[in-house]
């Protein structure tokens, strides 16, 4: 089992403290939430995690192997994907050509090799239809899957995914829960930032929830829900799963 730690993460803009000392862990296999209010410093925190942001102090490791200051594209190569919530696919390129494009920086692969892993993806996210489609004519869950496929081209021990229901119609997301399951299955281990706080507690394992640049609950989604403060901040007395 590898774990993906932020220890001690705080970061201040004008005065202001925006994350105060955020610990958390993702463990391979596993799926957890990153939940809050607006304002709330999940996404200063998850952005620090990704490589977006530097945090002004605390550490980000793979296995205690301290990661806090390399760029996005060394992190990935330790295993850390990331799927950001715009577009990230190349719109007038075709399916496969997207995968061919992010499997063309492995030199560790042959053509044939490469070639191998785009039917594999195109075949395990059932997309093998669309392999000559441009990209610019996909629906929004057809879009999350070839940028899923896309991003499992680079081999990851775990994905970062920031809003992944959003600008998906309702069929679409139980497609891209589906999508998640099936990754925590490979043994991927999966931090989510979501504000359909619903579906991300039903499917997460566990969940931390941020409060004024503070954890203030942690626990799988019955102990969240339960959690007095976390209704009082965030959830509201009337929420149910």
């Amino acid at each position: 089992m590898t774990t993906l730690c932020a220890e001690n993460l705080g970061k201040r803009y004008h005065r202001r403290t925006v994350v105060d000392n955020v610990n958390l862990s993702i463990n391979t296999g596993e799926i957890v939430g990153l939940l809050g209010p607006n304002g709330a410093g999940k996404t200063t925190s998850f952005y620090m995690i990704v490589g977006l942001i530097r945090p002004d102090h605390g550490t980000i490791s793979i296995d205690q192997r301290p990661i806090t200051h390399m760029p996005m594209h060394a992190r990935a190569r330790l295993g850390l994907g990331y799927l950001p919530q715009e577009p990230s696919i190349f719109r007038k390129l075709t399916v496969a050509d997207n995968l061919r494009a992010v499997l063309e920086f492995r030199p560790d692969l042959t053509r044939g090799q490469q070639e191998l892993i785009i039917e594999e993806l195109l075949d395990e996210f059932s997309i093998s239809h669309l392999r000559d489609q441009r990209a610019v004519g996909l629906s929004g869950g057809e879009r999350r899957r070839v940028e899923i496929a896309r991003a499992l081209a680079c081999e990851p021990r775990f994905m970062l995914l920031d809003e992944p229901f959003a600008g998906v119609d309702p069929i679409s997301i139980i497609d891209i829960r589906n999508i998640i399951e099936h990754l925590k299955n490979r043994g991927i281990g999966i931090l989510i930032t979501e504000h359909n706080v619903r579906e991300t507690l039903g499917i997460c394992d566990r969940a931390y929830i941020l409060a004024a640049g503070r954890v203030i609950a942690e626990g799988n989604a019955t102990e969240i829900v339960n959690n007095r403060e976390v209704r009082q901040v965030y959830l509201g007395d009337n929420f149910s799963l």
